[in-house]
């Protein structure tokens, strides 16, 4: 779905929090930006979202909610598709190093269970433009640290990812 920010600044505000709800599923969050209505620009709604998400983040249970939204890592199949493109591309690849490549998505599936086992909620990542070795780095650099220091690591990494998916929703990204 493609809309303008005129179109989206006129939706009544049931209409504009559930639009929200599909750059990041915060109900707190959404119900704080569709009122901050009206945007006069794409930066001034960015804007209005770290306002908003700031204020959604002081109740661990808004996190939660955000955190919920996204599907876990967790299934090697479904990694294996996501990264397929760039197996498919290097397809004359040594047997050796398409191996060692499912051998880093069974570490990255291990990896966001044994997240998930220690802090209570998935791995989220800013995950674009990452390779699977690059994510799995990071959430082994992340998974000694303390459960808060994980809330506001994830915390930060979800705005990053609605920041894009609101830009998306526009058409910008």
């Amino acid at each position: 779905m493609s809309l303008t920010l005129a179109q989206f600044n006129e939706l009544p505000n049931a209409d504009a929090t559930a639009t929200l709800l599909t750059c990041c599923t915060s109900s707190a969050w959404a119900q704080r930006l569709a009122a901050a209505r009206p945007f006069a620009d794409i930066d001034a709604m960015l804007e209005a979202n770290d306002a908003a998400w700031n204020e959604a983040q002081a109740s661990e249970a808004n996190l939660i909610e955000a955190f919920d939204g996204h599907p876990q890592i967790g299934n090697v199949n479904s990694l294996k598709e996501k990264y397929r493109n760039t197996q498919d591309s290097a397809a004359h690849e040594q047997s050796g190093a398409t191996d060692a490549e499912d051998q880093v998505l069974e570490d990255l599936a291990q990896g966001n269970q044994d997240y998930l086992d220690k802090f209570g909620f998935i791995f989220i990542v800013f995950a674009t433009g990452k390779s699977a070795q690059q994510m799995l780095d990071l959430l082994l650099a992340r998974l000694p640290n303390d459960r808060d220091a994980e809330l506001a690591n994830a915390a930060a990494e979800q705005n990053k990812i609605t920041r894009l998916r609101i830009q998306k929703l526009f058409g910008i990204a």
